[in-house]
């Protein structure tokens, strides 16, 4: 291969002639800025430098390999690396950067879920915090799966012997000591050093099982060989197994690779997300992006391709991009018959927000599916989880039971999972609390957060009057301010009416 000298790669540092550095190899990029998922800016912060460590924070390496054709330039002269150019500062306003300077409390002190955020935003830099707390739009989406928790009330009995209770929950014939599971979140390199590698330690330590996302810093491999260490290194085996978020890329080829890698990595299911056929519309991560287009003088080029939600549109405040072959609008019912012949483990559908299409999902042959509307991050005012739970209960209550029900979005307490699982679900996923216990503590973050949700729902337990999960019934919540808003199809009018 070509040796390329460090001070000619410095000269391409523009939008006209862009090159950098990955893995000791030499890219010409000039082409795939306006491409780029995260936009031009992001590169071109790195043009004429080693933006290896970048990458790697945001993609395995071998994502190079989806350049187009003919962009690789050759191999740096290791000679000639301090000729290289020093990657662009773009900063955002001093207000808005994370306080870098203040102390983290000690990790004992993280008694909720809130606390793990309060310690992240003092660590984290300010694009990070965009990433992890973005929303669609004005937020409602987000604040409503806040809120709605705390609209559902316990109808608790007492005189009850409640000295020792049982909290463990099964995934498809997959124990666990708890009925709550870390949710897959894209891109945690940008989040932690170690990635998802140091999320799997965490929730392995616990016993607690964890959904990978397609959009991992890290590759799905390298996620489970973590899993497979992590596993050696305990005096007994941890419950905890590994399950796959995954995104269908448009080229069905792509989509079979992809699965048959995840199959014989050993992940015991696949999480099928059906409400991104496109990006929905990430306020704060647009405003970022056009930040740093200004900070790298290409704001003229106006609106990019990222923000006309097409294909190629995903994550742009970190650049990720769930599959090489982009997101797929085209994606039907259809694809569950020749999904079913490729991959012979469970499949759930993440992201069902109606009672029609959980109906659909269960007629389908579906192993499970998970009510979420993606952290309130897709469609502007899309209901909660624990509405589309209601509807469920109050329009096709016969699925309840033939395939298994999982929700997230807004936990934040746990003994909101009590809730749920009141309701009929199976288990409950949580996912930014993790991520800012990642961000914050690493692995001992992840094991502490784990600690305080297992603590709040066995308390929870106690206090409601039941000694095991299977003891939980519909009647002991009082759904009445949910139900109340809930939407009767047949008449066009809110129904009143409830099964509960």
């Amino acid at each position: 291969m070509t040796l390329v000298d460090g001070a000619e790669i410095a000269k391409h540092d523009s939008k006209k002639s862009c090159w950098i550095v990955l893995d000791s190899n030499v890219y010409d990029v000039t082409n795939f800025l306006s491409k780029h998922p995260g936009g031009a800016a992001i590169i071109l912060k790195q043009a004429g430098t080693d933006a290896t460590e970048e990458f790697k924070k945001y993609h395995p390496l071998d994502y190079v390999r989806d350049l187009p054709e003919g962009s690789v330039v050759g191999a740096i002269n290791p000679n000639t690396l301090a000729k290289l150019r020093k990657p662009k500062e773009v900063n955002a306003a001093p207000a808005q950067s994370a306080d870098t300077d203040k102390e983290i409390p000690h990790v004992s002190l993280c008694v909720s879920c809130p606390d793990f955020e309060r310690a992240a935003r003092a660590v984290l830099p300010h694009k990070s915090i965009v990433y992890a707390s973005t929303s669609a739009n004005t937020g409602l989406s987000l604040k409503t799966n806040l809120d709605d928790w705390g609209r559902i009330y316990f109808r608790p009995r007492v005189m009850r012997n409640v000295g020792d209770v049982d909290t463990r929950r099964s995934i498809f014939g997959h124990s666990s000591p708890y009925p709550f599971y870390i949710s897959p979140m894209g891109t945690l390199g940008a989040i932690h050093p170690e990635a998802e590698p140091e999320m799997v330690r965490g929730a392995v330590r616990k016993g607690a099982h964890m959904v990978v996302s397609t959009a991992s810093t890290k590759t799905s491999q390298q996620i489970m060989q973590t899993w497979v260490d992590e596993q050696q290194k305990l005096n007994s085996a941890s419950p905890t197994r590994l399950f796959y978020q995954f995104y269908m890329p448009v080229d069905r080829k792509k989509a079979i690779e992809l699965m048959q890698i995840v199959k014989e990595a050993g992940y015991k299911g696949l999480w099928m997300t059906v409400d991104t056929p496109v990006l929905g519309k990430r306020t704060a991560d647009r405003v970022l992006q056009a930040e740093e287009a200004l900070a790298v003088g290409i704001a003229e080029e106006g609106t990019v391709e990222w923000e006309s939600g097409g294909e190629n549109a995903f994550a742009p405040a970190m650049g990720g991009r769930p599959v090489s072959g982009q997101l797929s609008p085209h994606t039907t019912w259809e694809d569950l018959e020749w999904m079913r012949k490729e991959w012979s483990g469970p499949i759930v559908l993440k992201g069902i927000q109606c009672a029609e299409d959980a109906k659909l999902a269960c007629g389908y042959g579906c192993d499970g599916i998970l009510l979420s509307n993606h952290g309130g991050r897709q469609l502007h005012t899309a209901p909660s989880a624990l509405m589309t739970l209601l509807e469920i209960r109050n329009y096709c209550p016969e699925i309840i039971g033939k395939l298994e029900i999982f929700l997230d979005g807004g936990l934040r307490d746990g003994s909101d999972v009590l809730k749920a699982l009141c309701l009929g679900a199976t288990a409950v996923g949580v996912g930014r609390p993790f991520m800012y216990a990642l961000a914050a503590y690493g692995s001992q973050g992840v094991e502490r957060c784990i600690d305080v949700l297992a603590e709040e729902l066995s308390l929870g337990m106690r206090l409601l009057g039941v000694t095991a999960l299977d003891q939980l019934k519909p009647e002991m919540v009082n759904a009445t301010r949910l139900l109340n808003e809930m939407w009767r199809p047949e008449s066009n009018t809110l129904s009143v009416k409830s099964r509960l």
